[in-house]
């Protein structure tokens, strides 16, 4: 059989069906090539990067100017460099650490035979910014006041070695270590009155009669944040035998900025029974000086101080520690 001839339509509807194909492309390419356009124009808006703090910008400046051999001038900085409230008051919070640290460092050692890392300095004393712990140390390893006691790796900043008696034998440090170390334990309760986060008044002859623990701690302290929900299990467990807990906040004295309302969401968070109040530094200085966190006073009901915890512990320590307070 011979072909069959094509009809006179076919050939216009295929025609007008690769018309519309292309159309078809055509229109699908266009919003995508128009899309790319306007990425293309459009600029994109820029993040304008936020300044140091000002803990960031104290370490940053030492960093770059402290020399070997070249003792840190203080009033210098706070007179010529760090000019603004926010970096003066950092400034401040971060040199009253400088007598503290050796304090610290000597009592980790003798609780554990071992020096404290330089994360735990920064976690004790709240330091904010990388590298401060280090910073701090480089400084008072120039200091003619502070002797050397310290040993440490000179790629790392770590603490190697301590010599614990150059810090105790020490004429400022000597006499405080004596206290908060071993001068407590059989020893009277010192007086002391604080004022609750809620305004209420607490003293010392409010609880008399009673054996009690005086915690102090400051907010987001790591040893802290392990430590209080302890005390509220030893709360439960105790409080029906007559021991009481005053959790005493040392934020102020350490001029942290966290909020009463920071405080009370902590509070709430972790459902604190025991009272709460504000560490002054009348009852810091009665109790030692208090200046590892946390720090804990057992009293009997003779209110005489049983037991002297520093620094974070686990749970049997502490229930044997509550024991020893009930005993009388």
């Amino acid at each position: 059989m011979g072909s069959r001839a094509a009809s006179p339509g076919r050939g216009k509807t295929e025609s007008t069906l690769r018309r519309a194909k292309m159309s078809s492309q055509k229109n699908m390419i266009t919003p995508i090539f128009f899309l790319q356009l306007i990425l293309v124009v459009v600029p994109q808006p820029t993040q304008t990067p936020r300044p140091p703090s000002p803990e960031a910008a104290i370490v940053q400046y030492l960093r770059a100017n402290v020399r070997p051999g070249a003792p840190v001038e203080v009033s210098r900085l706070f007179n010529e460099v760090f000019t603004g409230e926010p970096e003066r008051r950092a400034l401040n919070r971060l040199f009253n650490t400088f007598f503290k640290i050796p304090l610290f460092v000597v009592q980790t050692q003798k609780s554990r035979g071992l020096p404290p890392s330089l994360r735990e300095i920064s976690e004790q004393f709240a330091f904010t910014e990388p590298g401060t712990a280090d910073i701090i140390l480089r400084i008072m390893e120039m200091d003619p006041r502070v002797p050397r006691f310290l040993e440490r790796d000179p790629k790392t900043g770590e603490i190697l070695r301590v010599d614990a008696e150059k810090i105790t034998a020490h004429p400022r440090f000597g006499k405080i270590l004596e206290r908060t170390v071993t001068g407590w334990e059989g020893n009277a309760a010192p007086a002391f009155s604080v004022k609750g986060f809620e305004g209420s008044d607490l003293n010392l002859g409010a609880l008399a009669g009673k054996p009690f623990l005086l915690y102090f701690w400051f907010s987001n302290c790591p040893p802290c944040v392990t430590t209080t929900p302890l005390l509220v299990e030893l709360h439960k467990t105790y409080a029906a035998q007559g021991f009481t807990i005053v959790g005493l906040n040392a934020d102020r004295l350490l001029d942290l900025d966290y909020t009463d309302q920071d405080r009370a969401d902590y509070a709430k968070k972790l459902g604190i029974p025991f009272f709460l109040g504000h560490a002054t530094a009348e009852v810091q200085d009665a109790y030692g000086g208090v200046s590892v966190f946390p720090t804990l006073f057992f009293v009997d009901r003779t209110g005489t101080v049983v037991k002297h915890l520093v620094n974070g512990q686990d749970k049997a320590v502490l229930d044997a520690a509550v024991k020893i307070a009930l005993l009388k």
